[in-house]
């Protein structure tokens, strides 16, 4: 198999899968085993995406482009870079969980909802290495269909309106962006090329609007404050494994997409708006983890902090510096990996108990020790225990946010605090709260199978904890360009600003300056007088490494 081909693989097998579980008679242990063989296969693929990726360029790698509508200049075009890479090895892994997860939990039409996973997680693999604009809406409208029916027809007792409100919510967002995928086409040279539209030059009005437009699409999707509404309802009537994949996968797509199309396409727009999104990212670090500190509902209190840990994603991508940024990608899989694994015990402590109140699920450290063990590891994990995932990612971002602004970052560090209150305090009344279940409801410990399904989250948890170096290499390069591209773009408004009348005043006072790099194209004489002006994002920012 040829490297060009890796990712289309990883796209049609799950898809194949799908087919063939689709046209086979109906048993639903056979379909089980089908899918998951299915999502093995796909893992395995993918492993070669860790070990053959270059850390050291920043271009797009395993490239496939073929003409797919050449009348609209449309191609089929995938490829990753250090910002998607780590994102399709997540979707790889998680899948096969969610179908682990399910095993028992889910009795009724099996062949279906199998159906549905496997076509979700090649959706979901498509978005994250499209380089085509259409083929990026194609599948990211596409991924909603499988989550819309694994909710609405799987979920709990007010899954429709959980699904309908998911469904809406999301396509309230595609519609705008479907008009700035358009504007773009047509803008940028009829082409619906990624990396093209990257390098073209539009005017600030027309990135003002593209940006917003969207935004509105990413910020639902993420969910970042006030779109954040849906997410909770969703959680709450989804099976475990719709919550798994929703949270550890999907809620990715919005902070990637800001990190795809927002950041390299609308530049002017992203840093005009920053202080917004920043904002609205620091009221969802602590509107969401107040809202978890005082749920009840085990599965909700999960959900809002979702809320509060992307808004840390959010916020490490608008402070647009190398650590800001690095520690935004690293979170996002952190988060990923935690609050996917708290979805699975809440879901294995649900199928005992058949409730999500933290009441009734009180007084578990003399009944199910493993299970206790594995949940306060991954509750500390959440919260940015030092030698767990999240630390890493959280310190990159408040890094990166406290060279941004000192006001940010300690109102992000209250968030902190909110997270570690909240984490320790669900432990305390699960661990060592009241039992107030039924006399016949027996609580078990977790079986192989379920131990099993968390084991490799697990060996994350603690390998990004102790040793990150590995996933920092290979986002570094994209992050380092990404970082230098905004900063030309700083340094072109910079000058831009200037008329002739100050433009001599502040050379006759500021002698060269040997750190000022990257200034804009202009001609050679005149750049290196510009090297006198100040940067705002300087060589060292860019560089400096972990």
């Amino acid at each position: 198999m040829h490297e060009s081909n890796l990712l289309s693989l990883l796209i049609i097998l799950p898809l194949l899968g799908a087919v063939m579980i689709g046209f086979m008679p109906r048993n639903d242990d056979w379909g089980r085993r089908i899918t998951l063989a299915f999502t093995l296969l796909v893992f395995a693929i993918s492993l070669p995406l860790w070990y053959l990726f270059d850390t050291s360029s920043h271009e797009m790698q395993f490239v496939t482009r073929v003409p797919w509508i050449p009348a609209f200049n449309i191609n089929y075009a995938v490829g990753v870079d250090g910002i998607s890479v780590l994102l399709v090895l997540l979707t790889t892994l998680i899948a096969p969980m969610c179908v682990l997860c399910s095993w028992k939990a889910i009795d009724s039409r099996v062949k279906e909802y199998m159906i549905a996973i496997l076509v979700m997680e090649a959706m979901l693999i498509g978005v994250f290495v499209a380089l085509d604009l259409f083929l990026f809406f194609v599948f990211w409208e596409a991924e909603l269909i499988p989550m819309f029916l694994i909710i609405g027809v799987w979920g709990g007792q007010r899954r429709v309106y959980a699904a309908l409100k998911f469904f809406l919510y999301t396509m309230l967002g595609s519609l705008p962006m479907l008009v700035a995928v358009l504007a773009l086409y047509f803008t940028g040279g009829e082409t619906f090329d990624i990396q093209t539209l990257s390098q073209g030059t539009y005017s600030e009005t027309f990135q003002f609007w593209v940006f917003w437009a969207f935004f509105l699409a990413f910020a639902i999707k993420v969910p970042m404050f006030p779109f954040h509404t849906w997410l909770p309802d969703a959680h709450v009537e989804a099976p475990t494994a719709g919550s798994v994949m929703l949270a550890s996968v999907m809620l990715k797509l919005g902070t990637y997409g800001f990190l795809r199309f927002s950041l390299p396409i609308t530049p002017d727009a992203s840093q005009a708006f920053a202080s917004v999104v920043v904002i609205l990212s620091l009221i969802a670090i602590i509107w969401g983890s107040y809202m978890a500190l005082v749920q009840t509902d085990l599965k909700k209190l999960v959900a809002y902090s979702s809320v509060g840990h992307m808004g840390f994603v959010t916020l490490g991508i608008f402070v647009f510096n190398t650590q800001g940024i690095e520690g935004a990608i690293l979170q996002m899989i952190n988060h990923g990996i935690t609050t996917g694994a708290l979805f699975l015990m809440v879901g294995m402590i649900y199928e005992r108990t058949h409730s999500r109140l933290i009441s009734d699920c009180g007084g578990l450290r003399m009944t199910v020790p493993i299970y206790v063990t594995l949940m306060a590891i991954f509750s500390f994990a959440s919260f940015g225990l030092p030698g767990t995932n999240a630390f890493v990612g959280e310190f990159l971002v408040m890094v990166g946010t406290f060279k941004s602004s000192i006001l940010a970052g300690a109102i992000a560090l209250g968030g902190v605090v909110l997270t570690v209150a909240y984490m320790l305090w669900m432990l305390q009344r699960l661990v060592w709260g009241e039992n107030t279940r039924k006399d016949d409801v027996v609580v078990t410990d977790m079986n192989s199978r379920e131990i099993a399904t968390l084991l490799p989250l697990l060996v994350l948890v603690f390998w990004i904890g102790f040793h990150p170096q590995p996933f920092l290499d290979r986002m570094r390069a994209s992050v380092a360009h990404l970082v230098s591209e905004m900063s030309s773009v700083r340094d072109a408004r910079h000058i831009e600003g200037l008329n002739d009348a100050t433009l001599p005043q502040i050379l006759e006072r500021r002698p060269p300056h040997a750190a000022m790099a990257n200034t804009v194209a202009v001609n050679r004489t005149f750049a290196d007088s510009c090297r006198a002006l100040p940067c705002q994002i300087s060589n060292r920012d860019r560089n400096q490494t972990l």
